[in-house]
């Protein structure tokens, strides 16, 4: 009898994604994920610390950004993709735009402070510079599920 030797599976950048929302909640983080990349390569990845940091702005989508321009060595990630596991937030979606980030890929919405397609759909303001192509619902009943096991753990 012989063995087939079977392909590792391929990590997705939503798998790097998910894998931060969980260690995000491991850490007692709301569980939100997000990964920059130009080129299919990960320039950076990061999970919520607004707890552990004490700071308000530490979403996930921040974290990434930030961590994203300082491997690029600009403010601006010109070709660069978000992938992240909750619909930004108005202050994540200033900073899409000011990075110039090409395309926002999410999971699940967020109809109470999401900024893309609910509250204030920034993008569709006159007043945004950039407004990056944006695909939502990918992997949202996966999304939407952590963040339920994560509240209702709290409860």
């Amino acid at each position: 009898m012989s063995s087939v030797l079977q392909p590792a599976p391929v990590s997705t950048p939503l798998d790097v994604a998910f894998d931060a929302a969980r260690r995000a909640a491991a850490r007692g983080e709301v569980p939100v994920g997000a990964v920059v990349v130009r080129d299919g390569k990960v320039l950076a990845e990061a999970g919520n610390r607004t707890l552990e940091d004490r700071d308000p702005t530490a979403h996930a989508e921040m974290l990434a950004i930030r961590a994203a321009c300082a491997v690029v060595g600009s403010e601006r990630l010109i070709g660069c993709d978000l992938y992240v596991t909750l619909e930004p937030c108005a202050m994540c979606a200033a900073a899409i735009s000011f990075a110039r980030i090409r395309r926002v890929y999410f999971s699940a919405s967020d109809p109470k402070g999401g900024a893309v397609e609910h509250g204030p759909r920034f993008f569709g303001q006159p007043t945004c510079h950039h407004a990056p192509e944006v695909y939502g619902g990918l992997r949202e009943s996966e999304a939407a599920e952590l963040l339920r096991s994560f509240f209702a753990a709290r409860r």
